[in-house]
């Protein structure tokens, strides 16, 4: 690992409202420091129950066997297993699984298990609801409804694998489910760090992608502090278009966005994944695949174009797949390493961009530039919406 391990202030670990700590919200430094300076408790237990927490997959401390009986009746009292608790689990046609997890708040979350040929995926959620209020996506019209924290994302994996690992071992995990991730780095950089430790998940770093809609600071952190990888959620080739598809970008505009992925930090021959959802008349013309290639100059990426997945009460349409494939035929012309993402999940609702539900007050719908008002039949804007500073 290059990113130095996590140590976070004891009064900042996850804990319940009972005060009980959350134990796979800790990372393995942090779960020696409590162990050792606070219970005093040697160092082996520190391993011991890592192993019962991340490779036997447990979910009481009385099946940690080779615990004292003193020493589980004492975490029994002090700290949790579990952070979350399954709700429901849901079934594609397609053997995805749309798994809602209910918090101790009452909220539900969502992750999406989505098998394939030479992989097994988890989607994770990193927020209740979103707050950067992307215009084709059905989490961003819940608005935020609160973060998660470190145990209620690392418990996803945790629980899933305790579930599904023996019809196939969950290889990739991907940041890409309910919320923005940096918009939660306090919770989503030390989540990493605990997926990533082989002394327990032992995911390799190129398996744990983290998605942002383009939040700089919080990227040039994620570089510092996480050995993840970086994909970014591009969808716009202007800053007038993507004003208004994704409201980030009014704060960090296209060109202060590509300047912080130049800079990232890549390791090992790593690239960026630029994600890009096709929207038909939208963001799916040539012009666009053009400007691309333009926008990704000296940015050690690669493009993974998302058929858009429609959810009740969209004004936008998916792009005709003749033309997310002359889009990719482009691309690949320009030798920009392109793929697109087949759709998976979509008939239980389980499909990128289609998690969580909105309630009765949404955040404002954006207004759109003259143009595509016409196309979609939208209201054109009286003015042009001003730029954050």
């Amino acid at each position: 690992m290059n990113a130095p391990p996590i140590l976070r202030p004891a009064d900042e670990l996850p804990r319940d409202g009972q005060g009980r700590l959350l134990l796979k919200g800790l990372t393995q430094s942090e779960l020696e420091r409590w162990l050792v300076e606070e219970l005093g408790e040697r160092p082996f237990r520190v391993t011991q129950i890592w192993k019962w927490l991340y490779i036997r997959f447990v979910s009481s401390f009385e099946e940690m066997t080779d615990l004292s009986k003193g020493l589980r009746e004492k975490l029994v009292e002090l700290a949790r297993v579990d952070a979350i608790a399954v709700d429901a689990v849901f079934r594609a046609s397609d053997g995805t699984r749309k798994i809602t997890w209910k918090l101790d708040s009452g909220a539900i979350i969502e992750s999406v298990l989505i098998p394939s040929e030479n992989r097994v995926t988890l989607c994770i959620s990193s927020q209740v609801g979103c707050a950067m209020n992307c215009q084709f996506c059905l989490t961003g019209k819940m608005g935020l409804r609160g973060h998660l924290s470190t145990a209620e994302i690392v418990d996803q994996v945790a629980q899933t694998r305790r579930m599904f690992e023996a019809e196939g071992h969950i290889s990739n995990i991907v940041f890409m489910g309910m919320g923005e991730p940096l918009h939660n780095p306090d919770n989503v950089i030390p989540a990493t760090q605990i997926l990533i430790d082989g002394e327990g998940l032992g995911l390799s770093h190129r398996k744990v992608t983290v998605s942002t809609s383009g939040l700089v600071p919080e990227i040039k952190r994620l570089g510092q502090q996480s050995d993840a990888k970086l994909a970014v959620s591009l969808n716009a080739t202007t800053d007038e278009m993507r004003d208004w598809l994704m409201p980030i970008n009014r704060k960090y505009p296209l060109a202060v966005l590509m300047e912080a992925l130049r800079e990232f930090p890549l390791r090992n021959g790593d690239r960026i994944t630029l994600e890009y959802v096709m929207l038909k008349d939208v963001n799916d013309s040539l012009d666009d695949a053009r400007r691309i290639v333009k926008l990704i100059e000296k940015v050690p990426c690669k493009v993974n174009l998302i058929p858009f997945n429609p959810h009740e009460g969209t004004e936008f349409q998916t792009s005709p797949r003749e033309r997310v494939e002359a889009f990719r035929t482009f691309l690949a012309s320009k030798h920009v390493h392109t793929t697109i993402r087949e759709t998976r999940g979509d008939d239980r609702m389980a499909a990128c961009g289609q998690l969580g539900r909105p309630g009765e007050k949404m955040p404002k719908r954006m207004t759109p530039p003259a143009a595509m008002a016409d196309v979609l039949g939208l209201t054109a804007p009286s003015s042009a919406s001003p730029r954050e500073n």
